[in-house]
């Protein structure tokens, strides 16, 4: 993993110098809140109000970006008011889009990369490209996955020169483990395990049951009931959502279907928690032996009075099946105050933001920087940091979205039939013969 790692540095390293100039000791960059073009007088500054929002996965992450505002509010001169979102399901992209519609939605506000495409296409976010190109900033000091989805044009479904946002953030999927548990129930160290080269599905289920096997209300394993926890199973067993065009369903793929099954028959053990439960609060509570998520979660985790730390996801056919997961800060096509919502975005994305929220263990930076990705290893607990960073090594698929059909129905049909052949309610054969069927209608057919 060392050595992934070595080479992943330096082909970041080498990235940054050839297609543009890092944040690190970049003297031509602007600070935060300006632009190198046409700064904004103070004046004009202390005239403008602007809200912003983003979806927290819980009360300790909206903790750390109600702080970052507070301090960007006084750095850029404005009236800044943080709006957290209420929930961390699409249901936060649907209520962003009603308020929208309603003119009523925050002037610049985080959504996931899998809701460029749809938000881009109803003209309801703003091409930011003119700003940017004003300010001294740089499409090369971020992630090249998540900026190909940003400065695709709508039109052609191909990069061009427009500027949707900038990312966020990134990271990658992990399991966090109550070691407790673990040791209560006397099976081996997933840490100690994967450290070993011996962290696979066989040993994962090893785990789960024994916990499982504690009784009363404790429980090996849970996971929420969205794409990407059940998409890690499908990616694992070297299948996906989509053909290689992405224009076209394959859920029924040999692979895919395989992903699946496995998923299916770990619900049938009876050592995990129900399917679809949130399985973050009886982790929290210390009832559940590991649960899988990205590092947004680690805020709430550090509160937990027990041993914990992450490991990466079980190895299956096809290798751990990560995803390396993005967001973006985008501004509302009706805000009163572009110019203003565009400094807030450049300076909610410049280095030292990003390392705050970093150090509160929310995310890792979504710009390309080595001094950034040793700076998060520091960042503890969880110990194994480094768990999060093998997952960006090991050619996890890029969230993105659908620029030929549509995400949210896509992930709403699948996310359905999922849920039902899990639990039970539906056999395997009859999710292999009609999944591909049940999603069509997300590619207009």
């Amino acid at each position: 993993m060392k050595r992934k790692l070595v080479l992943l540095f330096a082909i970041l390293a080498l990235v940054a110098a050839a297609c543009g100039d890092s944040d690190d000791g970049d003297t031509t960059t602007a600070a935060p809140g300006t632009t190198a073009a046409a700064p904004a007088t103070t004046e004009a500054m202390a005239d403008v109000s602007l809200r912003w929002s983003t979806r927290p996965d819980n009360a300790e992450e909206a903790e750390v970006y109600r702080t970052i505002g507070e301090g960007l509010a006084e750095e850029l001169g404005i009236t800044l008011t943080y709006e957290p979102g209420d929930n961390e399901t699409a249901s936060y992209q649907q209520k962003l889009l009603t308020n929208l519609s309603a003119g009523t939605a925050p002037d610049v506000f985080w959504i996931p990369g899998t809701d460029i495409a749809d938000f881009a296409s109803r003209d309801v976010i703003l091409d930011l490209r003119e700003y940017a190109d004003g300010s001294g900033h740089s499409d090369a000091d971020f992630y090249p996955g998540p900026m190909a989805q940003l400065t695709t044009e709508v039109a052609t479904g191909q990069p061009g020169n427009v500027l949707w946002g900038l990312p966020r953030d990134v990271s990658t999927f992990a399991l966090y483990v109550n070691l407790d548990l673990v040791a209560e129930a006397g099976a081996p160290n997933p840490v100690e395990l994967e450290a070993a080269g011996n962290w696979d599905l066989a040993a994962f289920n090893e785990v789960v049951d024994a916990v499982g096997g504690l009784g009363g209300e404790i429980r090996g394993y849970g996971q929420s009931n969205w794409w990407g926890p059940f998409g890690a199973w499908i990616n694992a067993a070297g299948g996906g959502f989509f053909n290689a065009e992405r224009t076209a369903c394959a859920l029924d793929s040999a692979e895919s279907i395989a992903g699946i099954a496995a998923l299916t028959d770990l619900y049938t053990t009876g050592s995990v928690i129900p399917y679809g439960d949130d399985p973050e609060p009886p982790f929290r509570a210390g009832t559940v032996g590991m649960f899988q998520n990205g590092r947004w979660a680690t805020p709430g985790i550090r509160t937990v009075d027990f041993n914990w730390d992450v490991v990466g996801l079980p190895s299956g056919p096809a290798g751990p099946g990560n995803w390396l997961f993005w967001g973006a800060y985008v501004v509302n096509a009706d805000t009163a105050n572009p110019a203003a919502a565009w400094e807030l975005v450049a300076a909610l994305t410049q280095a030292d933001v990003q390392a705050q929220v970093s150090a509160s263990g929310a995310n890792i930076p979504s710009r390309v920087s080595q001094d950034a990705l040793d700076a998060f290893l520091g960042f503890t607990p969880p110990a194994n940091n480094q768990a999060f960073l093998d997952g960006l090594s090991q050619n996890p698929t890029t969230e993105g979205p659908l620029w030929s059909g549509s995400w949210p129905e896509f992930s709403n049909l699948m996310g359905t039939e999922v849920q039902a052949v899990v639990t039970g309610a539906t056999s395997i054969e009859d999710y292999t013969a009609n999944i591909c069927t049940a999603t069509a209608s997300a590619f207009g057919g």
